[in-house]
C-alpha cells in the first residue's frame, strides 16, 4: 500500500526531498565554455560512489558536456556556476539497486575566476561538523543551514567551521586558504574541509608555476589570527577574500595577484 502524500504545492515526493539522499557537485561555465568539466565530472562519480549510488551507464563525461550544451551554453548564457543534484528515485529496489536521476540549476555570475568581493567572517562555537569520508562531499549538511542563518543574524557573510578536535575545517560554503610568508596552509580533508576541483585547480596552478608554498595542515582556530591574507574557495559561489575576522583586518593583494595569473592560464 502507497502512503498517502498530501502537499499544497503538488509537491512529487522523492529521497533528495525526504531523506536528504542526494549528492551536489558543481560545473563551471565561462567565457561560452566548460572549464575543469573532467575534474568535475570525475569528482560527481567519486562522490556518488561514497554515497553508494548505482551509477547509470549513461552517465559518461560526454553526456554531461552534450546535457550542459544544449541546456546552458546553447541558452546563451556565458558565465555560471551549475548546481547539479544527483538522488536515488523512489523505488521498490534495494537502496543500493535503486535508480537515479538528476536536477540542475545555472547561477550567472561574472566571472568565476575572480574575487568577487571582501567578507567578513568569524568563528561559529554552536556546532562543528565531521571529519570522516563523508564530509569532503556536497551531502546532507543542516550545520550550513544552521550556520547561514547564524551568519545573517550575526552580521556575518560566512563561518569558520571547526571539526570535533576543535581544528578548523571549512566554511560554510567552501575551503580557507591561509597565506603567511610564501606558504599558503589549507586544512587537510581529514580535517572536514571539502574536495573542491576549484580549489586543487588553483593549488595546482600555484604549484606549477612556484607562486607559494602548499601545506595541508591542521589548524587550530588562533592560527587564523597569523595569516596575512585569507581566501575563501567556493565551487558553490565563487573566490571570496576574507577582509575581517573580530577585530582583525586582512588584505588580499597577493592573493589577488595570484588569482590574475590564475585567471589568465585560462585564455
Amino acid at each position: 500500500m502507497k502512503p498517502i502524500s498530501v502537499s499544497p504545492e503538488n509537491i512529487s515526493p522523492n529521497r533528495a526531498f525526504l531523506s536528504g539522499d542526494a549528492v551536489k557537485v558543481f560545473f563551471f561555465v565561462r567565457n561560452s565554455r566548460l572549464i575543469m568539466d573532467e575534474e568535475c565530472y570525475f569528482f560527481l562519480m567519486a562522490s556518488m560512489r561514497k554515497m553508494r549510488m548505482q551509477i547509470p551507464l549513461s552517465y559518461t563525461l560526454e553526456f554531461f558536456q552534450k546535457l550542459f550544451q544544449e541546456e546552458v551554453l546553447n541558452q546563451n548564457i556565458s558565465n555560471g556556476i551549475i548546481h547539479f543534484l544527483v538522488y536515488r528515485t523512489m523505488s521498490e529496489k534495494p537502496l543500493e539497486n535503486a535508480e537515479i536521476s538528476y536536477y540542475f540549476e545555472v547561477h550567472e555570475v561574472v566571472d568565476l575566476l575572480e574575487i568577487r568581493r571582501s567578507i567578513e567572517v568569524d568563528l561559529i562555537k554552536d556546532i562543528s561538523v565531521n571529519s570522516h569520508f563523508l564530509s569532503t562531499i556536497r551531502a546532507h549538511n543542516p550545520e550550513n543551514i544552521y550556520a547561514e542563518i547564524y551568519a545573517r543574524e550575526n552580521e556575518l557573510d560566512d563561518v569558520i567551521f571547526l571539526n570535533p578536535n576543535k581544528r578548523i575545517a571549512r566554511s560554510i560554503y567552501g575551503n580557507f586558504m591561509f597565506l603567511e610568508g610564501d606558504v599558503i596552509k589549507i586544512p587537510k580533508q581529514s580535517e572536514g574541509a571539502y574536495i573542491s576541483p576549484l580549489m586543487e585547480n588553483f593549488v595546482t596552478f600555484l604549484h606549477k608555476n612556484s607562486l607559494a608554498e602548499i601545506q595541508e595542515a591542521e589548524m587550530i582556530a588562533f592560527e587564523s589570527q597569523k595569516a596575512e591574507e585569507i581566501l575563501v574557495m567556493s565551487d558553490e559561489k565563487g573566490i571570496f577574500a576574507v577582509s575581517q575576522i573580530r577585530k582583525k583586518t586582512f588584505v588580499s593583494t597577493r592573493f589577488a595577484e595570484m588569482v590574475e595569473k590564475w585567471k589568465a592560464s585560462f585564455a
